[in-house]
């Protein structure tokens, strides 16, 4: 692990790192990949700039998660905001909706057909879709949450200049259901870690009390096997590219001790924790009642410390001294 840094260096970083040149001319275009399986959609800024331009490629989290960042009920264009601060650095993007979510709802698998490798294989396409744009230099994928994992796989099968983690978790995803699952009365801990167990050992369960179905149900069961599997640990410490680990204080959903455990995996990578921000990017407090009630006021930007440290380590080639 290379580096711990605090508010006091992102802060220095807003006042001296970066010139703060506003690309006023933007350029915004749907685009798409076609894929074995369906057309996947997205949306590619573009600023102003000279040919060889730094790009990013944002990777979203779990659930049904499009390429602002949103679901259901929870509106706050963390990703959205997030692409439009980069291009003010100069940093192109392309951000989209994942496989069988809305404008990429007709490259929907069934459910009982989905694996993770599907989506991590999605990231990968991007980014080679990228390296084909002559407008574009250096590609880093940014995963958040999820998406941090996802964006690991790929780094290693696509040509990818840098690595960047936002509040990814640290930790096997059967581990972080059981610590969730221990916050749930006895009796739904009883029904449900064994079925975890099962799961986490590449077997099926049938049948599963109706009080699980929502988590466990048969048809979900195959893509919980797929993903159980992988350690972001592991798959972090594989590596070889500059990697950057970003970590909010206030964030409720991932901690920091999962900053932590990313990079004591792989001693090269830089770990950035940020002051007061939570899960989605946003300025708040540890507070839950308070800190959810974020997720549903888009008007709220990202926090600007966050968008300075990434710049820098993008425009400087994975450093951010």
């Amino acid at each position: 692990m290379r580096a711990y840094i605090g508010s006091f260096f992102i802060a220095i970083c807003l006042m001296l790192c970066m010139s703060g040149r506003a690309y006023s001319a933007l350029e915004e275009s749907i685009v798409q990949l076609q894929t074995a399986n369906g057309v996947l959609e997205g949306t590619l800024l573009v600023p102003e700039a000279s040919r060889g331009m730094p790009v990013v490629l944002l990777v979203a989290g779990s659930g049904p998660t499009d390429r602002n960042g949103n679901q259901p009920g929870l509106h706050h264009n963390a990703l959205l905001q997030l692409s439009g601060a980069l291009a003010q650095y100069g940093i192109a993007s392309l951000r989209y909706d994942k496989r069988g979510v809305g404008q990429s709802m007709g490259a929907a698998p069934r459910e009982e057909d989905l694996r993770f490798e599907q989506y991590a294989a999605d990231v990968r396409d991007w980014v080679k879709w990228l390296a084909r744009d002559k407008r574009f230099g250096k590609i880093t994928v940014i995963g958040h949450s999820e998406g941090s994992l996802l964006g690991m796989l790929a780094a290693r099968q696509a040509k990818v200049a840098n690595f960047i983690s936002i509040a990814g978790p640290g930790r096997p995803a059967d581990q972080l259901l059981q610590m969730q699952l221990a916050s749930q009365p006895a009796e739904i801990q009883a029904m449900a870690l064994p079925v975890l167990e099962r799961l986490k050992q590449g077997k099926t369960v049938s049948p599963v009390n109706p009080a699980l179905q929502a988590l466990f149900r048969p048809s979900v069961q195959p893509y919980l096997i797929s993903w159980f599997k992988y350690d972001p640990a592991k798959e972090i410490a594989k590596l070889k590219m500059p990697i950057l680990i970003v970590q909010g204080t206030a964030d409720i959903q991932v901690g920091e001790e999962d900053a932590r455990l990313l990079g004591f995996a792989n001693q090269d990578a830089a770990v950035v924790l940020i002051d007061g921000m939570n899960h989605i990017l946003k300025q708040s407090v540890p507070d839950r009642a308070q800190n959810w009630n974020t997720y549903t006021q888009p008007e709220l930007p990202v926090m600007p410390e966050l968008t300075a440290v990434l710049a820098r380590f993008i425009r400087q080639d994975g450093k951010l001294d």
